[in-house]
């Protein structure tokens, strides 16, 4: 089976329109129900034991350091339920169980909206809906509508943020040949990330366009927030304790209430043999998160069932990634000893900002309908004194060694 992105995102579409699987059964003003779902099955190997490799930072991992082969990394299974009861309104409710940071399987909601048909061009959401960002954005989760084993890490592990709660409007309109379909989208979002931190979005703002000529299709968006992430609050109360320069190292590099930004720019080329895609994004959070740059260029080549690939990413930050903190130099010793404590702990959280570029090859094997099989070889590398992508860092790790990644995982839709 010669399955191409095409056909791919026609099935992640139907993962995300609800209803459509029944929709030839009833009438156009008949209630109906459809059910699906999609799922990995995946282990990781990782060559580096002293940090662990994760595909986003929402996901603990547990490659490397803490296992030889892990299994949290990709495996996740979804399923979704969708109610259209009428030509013009219908609802969604989408279920993702993986592992989080705090280490749970719990069914997480992903998506829980209500959508309401103005006009044949015009659409409207309220609830949990998907965030207009990047050209996998809708479907991320859903591994089988993906060419690769994962989204690469260095752009799409930068905004592990799926999804917001609010509201969206999409319309498509065209120009000649060319279509078009403009998403804006306002809410917010709200996460645990441990036991006494969370990550929070307020006045979440987005605006997507996806243009489609023929074989091509290109997706810009843009999207800001007021972020605030409750964690290091140690570290940064600690440095308010010295006056003037612990305040000003404090609001520099702490998120609390600051305005972040993403702007992203996709293409993907796909003919049908052979398909080119990649991104480029900036994300700057004014922050220790960091002021960044990472893109990925990647293809591939169907030989019937099989279509081997390549893809080459990179991140690299906008802003120094260490700093000298704390001025020691006039402090009584038990006080610069603190002050040193906390300088190192500043640099630390600094060095996770990503320096890191990586070269991936791999196979996806349609083996029966519904079913895809892929193996990845990665080869990544940290650089300039940060950890790149990878976490659980222990103090034997090295930058600019390149680490190897590899990974097997089994994709599937029903």
């Amino acid at each position: 089976m010669n399955v191409n992105l095409s056909i791919l995102r026609a099935i992640a579409a139907v993962v995300a329109m609800p209803g459509c699987a029944t929709a030839a059964l009833a009438g156009e003003d008949t209630p109906r129900a459809s059910f699906g779902g999609f799922g990995t099955v995946g282990v990781v190997h990782s060559s580096d034991e002293q940090s662990d490799f994760t595909a986003n930072g929402l996901n603990p991992g547990d490659a490397g350091y803490s296992r030889r082969w892990g299994a949290a990394v990709d495996s996740r299974v979804g399923v979704q339920l969708g109610v259209n009861m009428d030509s013009k309104w219908s609802a969604v409710l989408q279920l993702v169980s993986e592992r989080t940071l705090q280490n749970s399987y719990a069914p997480v909601v992903e998506w829980a909206n209500i959508q309401y048909q103005a006009t044949p061009d015009l659409s409207l959401r309220v609830g949990r809906i998907a965030l207009p960002l990047f050209l996998t954005g809708d479907y991320r989760k859903a591994g089988y509508a993906l060419p690769w084993v994962r989204p690469p890490v260095e752009l799409y592990g930068a905004i592990p943020i799926s999804n917001s709660d609010g509201v969206d409007a999409s319309y498509r309109w065209q120009s000649g040949d060319i279509n078009h379909v403009t998403q804006v989208s306002f809410g917010r979002a709200d996460m645990p990330l441990t036991p006494g931190a969370r990550a929070q979005a307020r006045g979440l703002a987005g605006v997507s366009n996806t243009t489609t000529a023929g074989a091509l299709t290109v997706r810009a968006s843009v999207l800001t927030a007021e972020l605030s992430v409750g964690l290091a609050r140690d570290l940064f109360d600690g440095l308010r304790q010295f006056g003037a320069q612990g305040n000003a190292l404090a609001d520099e590099y702490e998120l609390a209430a600051k305005r972040a930004v993403v702007y992203s720019l996709g293409f993907n080329y796909d003919p049908g043999h052979w398909f080119a895609m990649g991104e480029i994004g900036r994300i700057n959070a004014n922050s220790f998160l960091g002021d960044k740059t990472a893109a990925y260029l990647g293809a591939g080549y169907r030989i019937g069932d099989v279509t081997p690939y390549v893809v080459y990413s990179a991140s690299r930050a906008n802003m120094e990634t260490a700093t000298a903190g704390l001025d020691l130099s006039a402090m009584p010793p038990q006080q610069a000893a603190v002050g040193a404590q906390l300088n190192a702990g500043l640099n630390q959280l600094l060095a996770t900002i990503p320096r890191q570029h990586s070269i991936s090859a791999g196979v996806r094997w349609d083996l029966c309908p519904n079913y895809a099989l892929k193996l990845q070889y990665d080869r990544i590398t940290p650089h300039q004194g940060s950890n790149g992508t990878f976490i659980n860092v222990q103090p034997g790790f090295r930058s600019g060694q390149p680490i190897t990644v590899l990974s097997a995982v089994l994709d599937f839709v029903f």
